[in-house]
């Protein structure tokens, strides 16, 4: 493998590992477009939309990992959303992760750019921001509407490769009214549950490229557990403001590829 898409692979890990521990997100909606569409502009080998999923879903799960520990060791991440909608999310993103291998492009990036416009249209909502930094033993939530959210998007998430936390998010926002903080920490341990569905399915249908796989890895890890340090210490309204916008931006760029 050529050393500069080595490098260039490192750097994509670093910077979506930060944004996965600053913001709780498994990365994919920023990785995504980053691996479709730059490398040809660094005069590299471009890299097929499947392969592409098959490496959101490895990043995103060891992004995860290593960013729940900071969260959990803060007392932000609820066990049981965690357990409740984590499992709804696991059985529906498997099937939808294994369905893909049949799925052609197109079809894939009009779902993935669909729920990124949805999403971002919801974190344009106002809201409040005085619940925010409450931990998450405070919090409560509709047991019933967790399950119902996991089963209805499940299926799309295992189908584009994402971890699913760019529209998990605002669901838990505005739906569950689960406050930031809490919501990010949570959505990485609910990431575990879609994002290990996710690659299992990937891994079976030969989806994850192993080689290019490794120095992106390798390069999220440490700046997932350094983001994770630095969204502690930032006021809500900034993360809150910070997400919207990167969904919005991802979203144009992928319709714009697609139109």
């Amino acid at each position: 493998m050529d050393m500069i898409m080595v490098v260039f692979l490192a750097l994509v890990g670093a910077s979506v590992g930060f944004l996965s521990g600053l913001l709780g997100i498994g990365g994919g909606i920023i990785m995504f477009p980053l691996l479709l569409y730059v490398p040809p502009l660094l005069g590299l080998a471009s890299i097929d939309v499947k392969s592409i999923t098959g490496l959101t879903m490895a990043q995103g799960f060891f992004s995860a990992v290593t960013a729940l520990f900071h969260y959990q060791k803060n007392s932000l991440v609820n066990r049981q959303l965690v357990l409740t909608l984590g499992l709804s999310l696991f059985l529906s993103s498997l099937l939808g992760s294994l369905v893909s291998k049949q799925v052609a492009d197109g079809p894939i990036l009009m779902v993935f750019g669909t729920l990124a416009l949805i999403a971002g249209i919801m974190m344009l909502i106002p809201r409040s921001y005085h619940q925010d930094d409450l931990t998450e033993e405070r919090v409560s939530f509709s047991r019933t509407t967790a399950i119902a959210i996991g089963i209805a998007l499940g299926f799309t998430i295992g189908l584009v490769g994402q971890g699913g936390a760019f529209i998990l998010i605002p669901m838990m926002l505005y739906v569950l009214k689960i406050p930031l903080r809490v919501a990010l920490g949570s959505t990485l341990g609910i990431g575990l549950f879609s994002s290990t569905a996710g690659m299992i399915g990937k891994v079976a249908t030969g989806q994850v490229p192993y080689l290019l796989a490794v120095p992106l890895i390798l390069g999220a890890i440490p700046a997932a557990r350094f983001g994770s340090v630095v969204g502690n210490r930032t006021d809500t309204r900034y993360l809150k403001w910070l997400l919207a916008a990167i969904i919005i931006a991802t979203a144009i760029k992928v319709w714009m590829g697609i139109m």
